[in-house]
């Protein structure tokens, strides 16, 4: 069983900064996301869900401040802490705003949570913040130390730290962008999602003029957030280096590979069934971006005009992969 942690926090109703509207939404649907795998269904996250839209569920600063040091006591493979809230910015910090703050300064200092994080046990620590100058965690102004990013941690922040990030009525734009990327939008082809995918789709999702995500991390391993049904199986991946015994191996095609009798010459050879089952695989590989038709724009012209096709580069990464015992 994965041993994985997350506090996952939004604040909606404060009693004297202007109140939001989406951040109550925003933490329940990235709980709703991380606590379970899409691939067989199973546990990921144990998500522990604080959200005050109204006074009686207000968060003050004690709450959260408890909840925050309680998470970082694990010692199991991951922690993950979300916060979709105001953010505050000074000469001297930046602040995660609880219910209760009567200025912004008053909130949780970025660098006390940094802090926490950084002694914290478990091997894996990720923290995802949607609040204005959230940015701020991965820049030197908090510390110029840049080895508060100690090892395992992983940041992603909605903005740079000069930065408001954008909401409305539906929530954030960037926590849009990020349950996006955990249901899918940034997996691999065996359906791994890990932070540098979502970082990719998020940047890749915002225009220049935009709000700009930041992203910094110190891992040494590979880390799945979370895993969605893949578009391949490991057992077709695995069957690259059958068809290409070499990276720049070019495997022979002609009609025997083509299921379909429409479109064949007179004299034609007749399909193979042993041929069209491993041509329906390639083409498969085609269509996920790793095989391509040498000199024919169509693996079905590739076939029926006996040329071949071959790997592309993400093909002859993944090829590498399977050969290193990698997959």
């Amino acid at each position: 069983m994965k041993q994985r942690r997350a506090l996952i926090v939004g604040i909606d109703y404060y009693r004297q900064q202007s109140v939001l509207t989406g951040c109550v939404q925003d933490a329940n649907s990235v709980a709703n996301v991380l606590r379970r795998d899409e691939a067989g269904n199973t546990k990921n996250f144990d998500c522990l869900v604080l959200t005050a839209g109204d006074e009686k569920s207000a968060i003050d600063f004690r709450t959260l401040r408890r909840h925050i040091d309680e998470l970082f006591k694990y010692d199991g493979e991951a922690v993950l802490f979300y916060f979709a809230g105001h953010g505050h910015i000074d000469s001297a910090d930046s602040y995660l705003v609880p219910s209760d703050s009567e200025s912004g300064d008053d909130g949780l200092s970025l660098t006390s949570i940094l802090t926490l994080a950084h002694k914290c046990k478990a091997r894996n620590k990720i923290i995802v913040l949607d609040s204005c100058y959230s940015g701020a965690a991965a820049s030197d102004m908090l510390r110029p130390d840049s080895s508060i990013i100690g090892d395992g941690m992983t940041l992603l922040t909605a903005s740079t730290a000069d930065q408001y990030a954008s909401e409305n009525g539906d929530g954030g734009l960037f926590t849009h962008l990020f349950v996006d990327a955990l249901e899918g939008a940034a997996a691999d082809l065996i359906g791994r999602i890990t932070p540098g995918g979502v970082y990719a789709h998020i940047d890749q999702s915002l225009g220049d003029w935009e709000q700009r995500p930041v992203f910094k991390t110190n891992i040494k391993r590979f880390f799945s957030l979370r895993n969605v049904k893949p578009k391949l199986s490991v057992e077709q991946l695995l069957r690259l280096t059958e068809f290409f015994p070499e990276p720049n191996t070019k495997f022979p095609l002609d009609p025997t590979y083509e299921p379909e009798m429409k479109g064949r010459d007179e004299g034609m050879p007749a399909p193979i069934p042993a041929h069209t089952e491993k041509f329906g695989l390639l083409q498969k590989f085609n269509r996920h971006g790793l095989v391509i038709p040498v000199e024919v724009e169509h693996m079905w012209n590739a076939a029926m005009q006996s040329t071949s096709c071959e790997l592309t580069a993400l093909g002859r990464h993944y090829r590498r992969l399977v050969e290193d015992n990698l997959i």
